[in-house]
C-alpha cells in the first residue's frame, strides 16, 4: 500500500491521529496531518504481511531492519523494534544511534496500523 493511493478523506482522518516522537532530546506530540504536509511517510510491510504507517520516508525504508515485533492478543496494536541506519555516522555506533521502538494502533475500519509513538532505543540484543 502507498500513502499516495489513499483517498483524501482517509488521509484527512489519519491526519487527526497524534504521534509522539522522542529523538535526540527533541520530543513532541505531532499529528499525522503535519507529517503528511512536511514529510513523506510511507507504509512498511512486516514479514507477516501487516502494513504499518511510519513517519519515515519511503526512500529510507531500505535502511530499516525489523528486529522483532509483537502483535497484541486482540490484534489492535503492534510494538516494533527497528534498526534505522539512515543517519548512523559510524557502524560501531549502530547500537546507540539506530534503535527505534514504535507503537502502532490499527486504524479503525482498516487492516493497516498507524504509528502513535516513535522513540529512540539502545539496541540491547
Amino acid at each position: 500500500m502507498k500513502v499516495a493511493e489513499l483517498p483524501a478523506e482517509l488521509r484527512e482522518q489519519i491526519g487527526r491521529v497524534r504521534c509522539d516522537y522522542f529523538f535526540e532530546k527533541h520530543e513532541g506530540p505531532w499529528d499525522w496531518a503535519g507529517t503528511f504536509r512536511y514529510g513523506s511517510p510511507e507504509f512498511l510491510r512486516l514479514p507477516d504481511g501487516r502494513e504499518v504507517l511510519l513517519p519515515t520516508p519511503g526512500e529510507n525504508h531500505k535502511n530499516l531492519t525489523v528486529l522483532r515485533y509483537h502483535v497484541s492478543e486482540d490484534g489492535t496494536s503492534i510494538t516494533l523494534f527497528l534498526k534505522d541506519t539512515t543517519y548512523v555516522t559510524d557502524p560501531k555506533l549502530e547500537r546507540f544511534e539506530a534503535g527505534r521502538v514504535v507503537v502502532c494502533d490499527r486504524f479503525p475500519g482498516h487492516a493497516f496500523y498507524v504509528a502513535i509513538l516513535v522513540h529512540e532505543w539502545f539496541i540491547t540484543f
